[in-house]
Parts: structure tokens; C-alpha cells; sequence
């Protein structure tokens, strides 16, 4: 396997990585931002106000988005798979 390759592979790797990874951070910054605008307004300041909905937020980003990341690791992986007798040479 060539320098490049391997490059071309990590390179193609944190693509997807920052592509499934989107979504789920997205979720949670915009629920994070409504919660923290919400205490900002009321002025309640409990920590726990803060997690729940995060966490039930990116549980629905999962629900939502995981056939679609499922598809994407697949993909990836199988044609890394397929691609390996070419970078064995």
C-alpha cells in the first residue's frame, strides 16, 4: 500500500465520521441552545435541566438518522473491503 492510499482511506474516514456525526452533535446544540435560552429567561439554573433534554434529544437523532448511518458505514466499509486486493499490489 502506497503512502497515498493510506492517506486517501484516513482522509475518506473523517469524512464520513464528521458526516454521520452531524446530525446527532446538530440535535444537540439546538436543544442546548433552547434550554439555555429558556433558563436564561427564567433564570432557573439546574444542571439537570440541561442534560435530559440532550440526551432524549440525540436519542431521536439516532432513531432518526441510524438507518442512514448504517448505510453510509456499509458502504464505506464494503467498498474498503473491495478495494483491498488493488492496495495489497
Amino acid at each position: 500500500m502506497t503512502d497515498a492510499a493510506a492517506i486517501d482511506i484516513a482522509q475518506k474516514a473523517l469524512a464520513l465520521s464528521f458526516m454521520i456525526s452531524l446530525p446527532i452533535l446538530g440535535f444537540g446544540l439546538v436543544v442546548g441552545l433552547i434550554v439555555a435560552v429558556f433558563q436564561a429567561a427564567t433564570q432557573i439554573h439546574e444542571m439537570t435541566i440541561t442534560f435530559i433534554p440532550k440526551i432524549v434529544a440525540v436519542a431521536v437523532a439516532l432513531v432518526i438518522f441510524g438507518p442512514w448511518i448504517l448505510t453510509r458505514l456499509m458502504d464505506f466499509t464494503s467498498s474498503l473491503l473491495s478495494d483491498i486486493p488493488t492496495l495489497v499490489k
